[in-house]
């Protein structure tokens, strides 16, 4: 029996030795802790209408959607409208580059009109008095998602543009927001 007893005891002790001490994290955790979208928020610089860099926005997503933060400086105090474009493209001075609002449900503009409102429509911003805006905005009607109807990272990318004026949330085709002021391209290498 000892002869038995002490190579089985031996066993047991390099067995437990072997699967006791486990540094690595539970697998199952990690999992639960990744986001649910793995690509790296898109940064977009922003520019005016002549060209200069005025403020950045970040676009990231999660199980809600869409994050949009945005800061801005240099524009004048008020409420500002601010959408996002079907066109990843910011030719100053007029940014009719960016072309129409982000529409791929073919609706009409305003978060109040009855047959609207476009995926690109946000809601206004608002600047304070020293010009600067920091704001985050979000979107449960877009995507960061390739190959998606409703993806902003489509072939050509898409556009955010701040306007001159507020958005009325009824009118067709951008609210009565003015002049396009500023615009940042939405773009990811490869598009």
């Amino acid at each position: 029996m000892k002869k038995i007893i002490g190579p089985m005891l031996l066993l047991f002790l390099i067995l437990s030795a072997c699967s006791g001490n486990k540094d690595t994290a539970d697998p199952k955790k990690s999992d639960e802790a990744a986001p649910v979208n793995a690509e790296t928020p898109i940064n977009v610089p922003l520019i005016n209408t002549e060209g200069d860099k005025v403020g950045e926005a970040e676009l990231s997503e999660n199980s809600k959607g869409v994050a949009i933060h945005v800061r801005v400086e240099g524009l004048q105090p008020g409420k500002r409208a601010i959408h996002l474009h079907e066109t990843g493209k910011c030719a100053p001075p007029d940014f009719k580059s960016a072309g129409a609002h982000f529409n791929p449900g073919h609706k009409e503009h305003g978060f109040h009109n009855p047959k609207g409102y476009h995926e690109g429509d946000l809601p206004n911003l608002e600047v304070a008095a020293d010009g600067k805006v920091d704001a985050v905005l979000k979107t449960a009607d877009v995507t960061l998602e390739r190959g998606k109807p409703n993806s902003l990272l489509d072939k050509d990318g898409s556009a955010l543009v701040i306007h001159a004026g507020e958005d009325d949330y009824v009118t067709d085709p951008a609210g009565n927001a003015g002049d396009r002021i500023v615009c940042g391209e939405i773009v990811k290498e490869g598009n």
